[in-house]
């Protein structure tokens, strides 16, 4: 695999995943090794504050780990991307519940580091899923999200997954602020607000691998994390638009 920026010679590109996580004990051991096997070249596991054995499963399985004590979804990742390689050029991102396909890294990495586009994301709504894998609520989100993002900016995305991938200093330009579960949501609307070439490719999606989601399994923290997208989007429209003066 190559990241072949324009104008310059084709390099191997240097790929850091960011996997947030709380409570994973059953899984995460698994998906750094899995996301490792992948020609990633390093595994940042951002742990907020687990109480059982994340933090010590993720660093025998190979995991650089991250302890960002303060909540939310968005610091997390911030904490993640902060701690990430200085020569890293391609940042992935993924759940460490055991739920995201690892054998897709290589079809989400292949199209930035050919220079192709700047942010790929992976559908779970498209491909194979195991039933009972995704909750109604998580389904209709991902399905909104889309439907927002394309009456508004005329983009196509069907889902708003974790499971994705973006150019470095492309994420750098596009002045994320999100520290909650909205995170998701705003690197799409700034993707495709600034224009930058997307891809959206098929992933599918696993049942998580023990313990209970902490959004799609409790009713009260899905309505919550609802009703932080729906905000978001109203808020981000408004902001992006003053941004851009438009």
């Amino acid at each position: 695999m190559v990241l072949a920026p324009q104008g310059s010679r084709a390099v191997k590109p240097t790929v850091s995943a960011i996997i947030p996580c709380l409570e994973e004990e059953d899984a995460i051991a698994a998906v750094t090794g899995a996301v490792l096997k992948e020609g990633v070249s390093e595994a940042v596991v951002v742990d907020g504050g687990s109480r059982d054995r994340t933090v010590e499963r993720a660093a025998a399985a190979g995991a650089r780990i991250v302890i960002e004590r303060e909540r939310g979804y968005g610091r997390a990742v911030q904490a993640g991307i902060a701690a990430a390689r200085a020569d890293a050029d391609i940042l992935l991102f993924l759940d460490g519940d055991g739920s995201d396909r690892t054998e897709f890294i290589p079809a989400l990495i292949a199209p930035i580091a050919e220079g192709r586009v700047a942010f790929v994301h992976g559908s779970r709504l498209r491909g194979g899923q195991e039933p009972g894998s995704l909750s109604l609520q998580q389904i209709a989100a991902g399905r909104l999200a889309g439907l927002l993002l394309r009456l508004v900016y005329g983009v196509r995305f069907t889902d708003m997954s974790p499971f994705r991938a973006i150019r470095r200093d492309a994420l750098e330009r596009l002045g994320m602020r999100e520290t909650t579960y909205g995170w998701n949501l705003e690197m799409m609307m700034r993707v495709a607000a600034a224009r930058l070439p997307a891809l959206e490719i098929a992933v599918g999606h696993r049942r998580r691998v023990g313990g209970i989601s902490k959004v799609s399994g409790n009713f009260v923290a899905g309505i919550a994390a609802a009703w932080t997208i729906a905000a978001t989007f109203l808020r981000l429209v408004f902001t992006l638009r003053r941004e851009r003066g438009t």
